[in-house]
């Protein structure tokens, strides 16, 4: 899980950055379309995380960091 976890997040990073130096007004929003789908598989996989025994999530990711990432990613 971490490291599905990991690519989550860089993903997410990486699609941001890549936005950021669109050609296309069509270009940047598919890569924040992008973002957004990384953003909700990784609040799946911390709530996955968040049932399991042997994994820990912090509750401020998943309350207010990933749910700023997911707002900005679909304004």
């Amino acid at each position: 899980m971490a490291s599905q976890i990991f690519r989550n997040i860089t993903s997410i990073g990486a699609n941001v950055a890549e936005a950021q130096n669109a050609e296309s007004k069509k270009d940047f929003v598919h890569k924040f379309k992008i973002a957004d789908k990384e953003a909700d598989e990784l609040q799946y996989w911390l709530k996955l995380c968040e049932q399991s025994q042997h994994y820990t999530t912090p509750d401020k990711l998943i309350n207010d960091d990933l749910k700023s990432i997911i707002k900005l990613c679909r304004k």
